[in-house]
């Protein structure tokens, strides 16, 4: 089942008025849904600290430089080429540091659908460049996990700031933790949140 789905959308209701008051407003957000593997987790990498269009726009520019998205052709581009497209040079290690695990095949990512989240998180975590908001923002957008809370995101902080009498990290902790189990669908709500109230594009994900 998809994150975003009425029936759950009932439940997180009443869980928090708030999710209600959100969909009042702008309706539900969308199902952000990403397609499993490595030219997303690339692309999730891209989008750390930076913005959604730049992201996109400096993987569009890596993905024309070569004939195919694939762990063995990103290593075989020089340093000079990766900043040719306008790829960062820490960047650049952490897809090296991807495209090697999964060459050295210690990551299989085809498999991490049929493991634990705790697995998932631990297998990801493990390569150079992928912290927890990485690992989460694949859990939630490519393998649909439920109950996921992104306590990484500025987005998400800030939205939450602006609707909850909260100010910092333990109290939004104990905020999500009557989300449960449905955190990734609140996250959804607040995301929409806060590109609707910023009149900003929901993003599109192939």
């Amino acid at each position: 089942m998809s994150i975003v789905n009425q029936k759950d959308i009932d439940k997180l209701f009443k869980k928090d008025k708030h999710f209600k008051q959100i969909y009042d407003a702008y309706g539900h957000p969308p199902n952000w849904a990403r397609q499993e593997g490595f030219t997303s987790l690339s692309k999730i990498i891209l989008e750390q600290q930076v913005s959604l269009a730049s992201a996109n726009a400096h993987f569009l520019r890596l993905n024309s430089y070569i004939t195919d998205f694939i762990p063995r052709n990103i290593l075989l581009l020089s340093d000079e080429e990766m900043r040719s497209c306008q790829i960062s040079r820490q960047k650049t290690k952490y897809l090296r540091a991807l495209s090697t695990a999964l060459i050295n095949n210690e990551l299989d990512i085809e498999n991490l659908k049929n493991l634990d989240e705790a697995i998932i998180r631990e297998q990801l975590t493990g390569i150079k460049g992928i912290g927890h908001w990485t690992a989460d923002i694949y859990l939630m957008f490519c393998l649909q996990a439920k109950d996921i809370f992104p306590i990484g995101d500025i987005a998400i902080l800030n939205t939450i700031r602006e609707l909850y009498n909260v100010t910092n990290r333990d109290e939004i902790l104990a905020l999500a933790e009557k989300w449960k189990p449905l955190r990734s669908l609140a996250s959804y709500f607040l995301w929409h949140h806060y590109l609707k109230k910023r009149n900003r594009e929901a993003p599109e994900y192939s």
